[in-house]
């Protein structure tokens, strides 16, 4: 489960080779830690171009009571609320790393070893006349499962423009095993 994550202007400078379309200028966006609930950039289609926008994380749930913020990437598709989205919009969520806690609650960061961009494999919808989106987990890889047994669906930056495009290959994106991740604990 991923429930914070962290991105940073060096960030938005590796994604904005990727773009064919708005760069991350004008972006209303600072960096630091991402929170449910809070907006942050997005690469998307648009235009059949990719582009670099911002959505509020998180679907509000059936209650009026919180959000959802992830799908399992094995069951995305087969629930109605997820399915048309992770068909028709797929998005990529960058990440500089992201965040578990541990059963001591101690806090967990992980990111590539060579400190690059994550790109976490995602969707949206618009939902109460706002575009939002959510992040896709999977069974967590050996870095991450003695913290947690799922995390981010993880692309490799070669794979950004297929998972955003390529229809007939979503399946078998939605079961990737994500890369070793480097782990580090805050107070080490």
């Amino acid at each position: 489960m991923c429930s914070r994550y962290y991105i940073d202007d060096d960030t938005l400078d590796e994604v904005s080779g990727l773009l064919t379309g708005r760069k991350s200028s004008g972006l209303k966006w600072t960096a630091g830690d991402v929170h449910p609930g809070e907006t942050a950039p997005i690469i998307m289609k648009k235009n059949a171009g990719i582009w670099l926008d911002e959505m509020k994380w998180g679907f509000p749930q059936c209650s009026g009571k919180g959000l959802f913020i992830n799908a399992r990437a094995g069951t995305a598709l087969q629930k109605k609320a997820f399915s048309e989205s992770v068909l028709q919009r797929r998005c990529v969520i960058p990440a500089r790393h992201f965040y578990e806690w541990d059963a001591s609650k101690n806090k967990v960061t992980f990111l590539r070893e060579s400190g690059s961009t994550l790109y976490m494999a995602g969707f949206y919808n618009l939902i109460e006349d706002e575009i939002r989106f959510m992040i896709l987990t999977t069974q967590a890889n050996l870095s991450v499962s003695p913290v947690h047994d799922r995390m981010p669906l993880i692309l490799e930056e070669e794979d950004v423009g297929d998972w955003i495009f390529d229809d007939e290959q979503t399946q078998n994106f939605l079961q990737k095993i994500p890369m070793p991740l480097q782990r580090t604990l805050e107070y080490e």
